[in-house]
C-alpha cells in the first residue's frame, strides 16, 4: 500500500473497533507470533485481519517480514488515537453498566514490577474481593515502569497505579499502601560475597561496581545510590536483580524480593544494620475522574485490606 487514501474514513463500524482491538493486542506483545496465543488464532488470520485493517483507514501501519514486526508512524499514530477510542468505548461501558449498580467493564490496573512477593498482598486480596463481588469484572494487569504508570493514569490507559512515592505529579490522586526495605546485596562470585563483616569498609563498598535505577525516587533515597559507584543502570528491580547476580555488581533490591535468593545462599546483604533504605508505595488514581463502579469498588476492598 504506497498511498493513502483520497477520502477520509466515513465511519468507525463494529467490525472496525474488533480490528483496532486486534492491532492494540498485536502492538502490545509486540508482533504477529506473540500475539497468537493471546487472540486464540492463527498467524495467517491475524495478517488477514492487520490487512483488512490497514485496508479500512488506507494507511501502512506496520513493516513484517524477515526483519520482524515494527509499526511505521502512521501505525503509531493510529495506535495512539485507538487507545483513546477503545478507553472511551470502556468508559462508557463501564458508566452505563454502573446505572445497574451490577460490576461489570474492566479494571486497568498498572503495577511497578516484582510487588507479588510482598508479604502484606494488599494488591492480590482487592483483586480477589473485586473478582467476588464482580464474577464479570475483566481484570487486566499491565507491568510497566513507575513513570508509565503514572503517565497512563493520567491520560486514561490504567484506572488505577501502584507505584513508589518518590514526590506527587500535578493531577494525580495518591494513597499510601505500605511500606517496603531495601537492602544492599551482591552475590555468589563477588569478591565481598565471601568477605568479613569486618572487611566491608564504607569505602570499600562504594568503590565497587553498582547498580543505578532510572526510575524516580525520593531525595533521600537517591542519596544511597549516588555514594555508590554505579557503573550500570536498570529501569525496574527485576533488571536489577539480573545484574547482580552475574556476580559482577552490588545493588539494592527489597527484601522481599531477595528474599528467596538469600535462602537459596545466592545472595548476601551487606552491612544490613546501615546499608538499606525504605521506600514507601502507593496507590495513584487520577483527580476529577468520572464515577467508574468498578474502580471505586476495588479501591475500597484495597482500605479494607489496610
Amino acid at each position: 500500500m504506497s498511498t493513502r487514501r483520497a477520502d477520509p474514513l466515513a465511519q468507525v463500524s463494529d467490525f472496525d473497533i474488533r480490528l483496532l482491538k486486534l492491532f492494540r493486542t498485536v502492538v502490545d506483545c509486540g508482533g504477529f507470533s506473540a500475539a497468537e496465543s493471546v487472540l486464540g488464532i492463527g498467524r495467517s488470520a491475524i495478517s488477514q485481519q492487520m490487512s483488512d485493517l490497514e485496508q479500512r483507514v488506507g494507511l501502512r501501519l506496520c513493516q513484517r517480514g524477515r526483519a520482524g514486526f515494527a509499526l511505521t508512524e502512521e501505525g503509531r499514530e493510529v495506535y495512539q488515537a485507538s487507545q483513546q477510542l477503545l478507553s472511551a468505548l470502556e468508559t462508557f461501558r463501564t458508566e452505563v453498566n454502573g446505572l445497574h449498580r451490577q460490576l461489570r467493564g474492566e479494571l486497568n490496573i498498572g503495577l511497578t514490577d516484582n510487588l507479588v512477593t510482598v508479604p502484606h498482598m494488599r494488591i492480590t486480596h482487592a483483586l480477589a474481593r473485586l473478582k467476588e463481588r464482580g464474577p464479570e469484572v475483566r481484570i487486566q494487569i499491565r507491568m510497566i515502569p513507575p513513570s508509565e504508570v503514572e503517565q497512563g493514569v493520567l491520560d486514561g490507559r490504567l484506572h488505577v497505579g501502584v507505584v513508589p512515592q518518590a514526590g506527587a505529579l500535578s493531577g494525580l490522586e495518591y494513597a499510601p499502601l505500605y511500606d517496603e526495605r531495601s537492602q544492599l546485596y551482591c552475590a555468589v562470585g563477588h569478591p565481598l560475597f565471601y568477605a568479613d563483616e569486618t572487611q566491608l569498609s564504607d569505602e570499600r563498598l562504594n568503590s565497587q561496581d553498582a547498580i543505578a535505577p532510572t526510575f524516580r525516587l525520593p531525595a533521600e533515597i537517591q542519596a544511597h545510590y549516588q555514594a555508590l559507584n554505579c557503573t550500570a543502570s536498570a529501569s525496574d528491580r527485576e533488571g536489577m536483580a539480573f545484574l547482580i547476580l552475574t556476580g559482577r555488581y552490588i545493588g539494592y533490591l527489597p527484601d522481599h524480593y531477595a528474599r528467596q535468593w538469600v535462602q537459596e545462599g545466592r545472595l548476601r546483604a551487606l552491612k544490613p544494620a546501615t546499608r538499606f533504605y525504605d521506600l514507601s508505595l502507593a496507590s495513584v488514581t487520577r483527580k476529577g475522574r468520572r464515577p467508574h463502579l468498578v474502580l471505586e469498588s476495588f479501591l475500597e476492598a484495597l482500605a479494607e485490606t489496610g
